[in-house]
C-alpha cells in the first residue's frame, strides 16, 4: 500500500460518499500505514451511521496505537458487553489492560481467548501473564522453606529510623504495638490481638517504611505482598495464593503482613465486570475476618493511595476498621528526614531548617529526588579534580527549585472526596490537614 492507493480510495469516496465499505477499507488501509489521524477521522465518521462491529474494534485500534489505551479499553469493553467472543478483540483488550497495568483483568482476557482457541499464542502476553502462581502447590518446586525465605523478612529498622511522622508513630503505638507487647492485659479481657489498619495518603510519603518499621518496633517477622505476588491466569489459583501467603502469616505470628497499593486487590466489587476480580475480594475478605482461620497476632496492614476505591466491606469491624492518614511529613519531619538521609553523605554547611522551610508539601520520595539533585550538580563539579565535593544549602536550595512537590495534585483529587463524598467523615484528617476543617 502506499499514498497512491490512499489517494485513488479518496478519489472513489469523492463521487460516493455514502459508499460504507470503501470508506471502512479507507478507514483500515490508513491505520495499516499508521496514518493514525486520519484513520481515527474516517472511523468516527462511519460510527456516525453504523455501529459494526468491525469499525469499533478498527477504532479501538487505533487507539491503541496512539497509546489512548483507556479510550481504546473502553470501545472494546463495549463490544465484549454485546456478547462478541473473538479472538482478536479479547487480546488487543487484554493488550490494552495490561498497558493500564491492569494485570488481573488483562490475564481474564487473554484466558478468555485461550479457551477460545487454545493453540493461539502471543509471546508478549504469554511472557508477562502466564506465571503459576507464587504458592502453587502442584509445582514441583514448591517448598515451604522456599516459600520463607522469598517472603519472610526480619525487619533491621524500627521508628527511631522513620523521619517525622510522630501523629503516625502515636496512633499506631497506641493501636498495635501496645496490644501486642502487654497480650495478656487483652486475653483477660477477651479480647484478640492483631487486626487491619489501613494506610492512606499521597504517594511516596512513607506508608511501605512504616509498616516496616511497625514489625520492627515489635520484633515481629514481615511479610510485604505485591499485586504480582498474588495474581495468576488460572481461575482459582489467585485466591490459594492469597490464602497461602496468610497462613505463612499465620504460622509464624506475631507478624505483620502488609499489602502495598491493597486497593489493586480491593477494588470496589461494583466497579468489576469479570468474576475473578470478584472472586479474589471475596477470599480476602474472608481471610480477613478469621471465621474459619485464627489471626491471633496477626497485624494487617494495608497501604493506598486511594480509599475512596476500595470496597466498603473492606472497612467493616474486624477487617480494615482502623484508617490512619500518613500525609507529607510537617516542617520538623522533613528537617528529621534530611539528617537521616545526609548522615552518611559528604556535607558542608547545611543549614536543614531553611532547607525544610523551602521543600513545604514535599513527600519523602520528594526529598529522595531533592538530593538526589543536588549531588548531580556537585558530581559535575567533582569531575574536574575527581575530589567529591560536599553539599551545602544552596546547592539544596537550588534542586528545590528545579523539583515541585508531587503531593500536590493527589490533595486536589483527595479535597473533592473529603468536601462531597465524606458522610463518615473518613476524610476529616484531609480536610484537616488542608486547614479547612479543624
Amino acid at each position: 500500500m502506499n499514498d497512491n492507493t490512499i489517494d485513488s480510495l479518496r478519489e472513489a469516496l469523492s463521487h460516493s460518499p455514502d459508499n460504507h465499505p470503501l470508506r471502512l477499507l479507507l478507514a483500515e488501509t490508513l491505520s495499516g500505514m499508521n496514518r493514525l489521524d486520519e484513520a481515527e477521522e474516517e472511523f468516527l465518521q462511519l460510527l456516525r451511521s453504523s455501529k459494526e462491529v468491525r469499525i469499533k474494534t478498527g477504532l479501538a485500534r487505533v487507539f491503541f496505537k496512539k497509546g489512548n489505551y483507556s479510550a481504546c479499553n473502553v470501545i472494546l469493553e463495549e463490544v465484549i458487553d454485546d456478547g462478541i467472543n473473538d479472538v482478536d478483540v479479547l487480546i488487543l483488550y487484554a493488550k490494552g489492560l495490561l498497558k493500564e497495568n491492569e494485570i488481573g483483568r488483562a490475564a481474564e482476557a487473554y484466558q478468555k481467548a485461550l479457551s477460545i482457541d487454545p493453540d493461539f499464542y502471543d509471546e508478549e502476553l504469554d511472557q508477562q501473564l502466564r506465571v503459576r502462581g507464587s504458592f502453587n502447590e502442584d509445582d514441583e518446586d514448591f517448598d515451604d522453606e522456599d516459600e520463607e525465605s522469598r517472603f519472610l523478612q526480619k525487619p533491621d529498622i524500627n521508628f527511631s529510623d522513620v523521619g517525622g511522622m510522630d501523629a503516625v508513630k502515636k496512633e499506631i503505638e497506641l493501636k498495635i504495638i501496645r496490644p501486642l507487647m502487654h497480650p495478656e492485659l487483652y486475653k483477660a479481657y477477651g479480647k484478640k490481638m492483631g487486626g487491619g489498619i489501613l494506610l492512606y495518603g499521597p504517594p511516596g510519603c512513607g506508608k511501605t517504611y512504616i509498616a516496616k518499621a511497625t514489625a520492627g518496633q515489635v520484633n515481629a517477622k514481615f511479610i510485604s505482598v505485591g499485586l504480582n505476588e498474588i495474581l495468576d491466569m488460572w481461575i482459582g489459583n489467585s485466591e490459594k495464593n492469597l490464602h497461602n501467603i496468610f497462613e505463612l502469616a499465620r504460622r509464624n505470628a506475631p507478624c505483620v503482613l502488609f499489602f502495598d497499593e491493597i486497593d489493586a486487590l480491593g477494588a470496589s466489587r461494583s466497579d468489576m465486570k469479570q468474576s475473578a476480580g470478584r472472586h479474589l475480594i471475596n477470599q480476602f475478605l474472608q481471610e480477613l475476618d478469621g471465621i474459619d482461620n485464627n489471626n491471633e497476632g496477626i497485624l494487617i496492614l494495608g497501604a493506598t493511595n486511594t480509599p475512596w476505591n476500595l470496597d466498603p466491606a473492606f472497612r467493616r469491624p474486624g477487617r480494615f476498621d482502623r484508617i490512619i492518614f500518613v500525609p507529607p511529613p510537617d516542617e520538623v519531619g522533613r528537617e528529621s528526614i534530611l539528617k537521616l538521609k545526609l548522615k552518611d553523605k559528604p556535607t558542608g554547611t547545611v543549614d536543614y531548617k531553611q532547607i525544610a522551610q523551602k521543600t513545604a508539601n514535599y513527600s519523602g520520595a520528594d526529598i529522595d529526588a531533592l538530593i538526589d539533585i543536588a549531588i548531580e550538580h556537585k558530581l559535575e563539579s567533582s569531575f574536574s579534580d575527581g575530589i567529591p565535593k560536599p553539599l551545602e544549602t544552596k546547592d539544596f536550595v537550588l534542586a528545590s527549585k528545579q523539583h515541585k512537590a508531587s503531593t500536590v495534585e493527589w490533595f486536589s483529587t483527595a479535597k473533592n472526596f473529603a468536601m462531597f463524598a465524606n458522610d463518615s467523615g473518613l476524610y476529616d484528617d484531609i480536610l484537616t490537614w488542608l486547614k479547612i476543617k479543624k
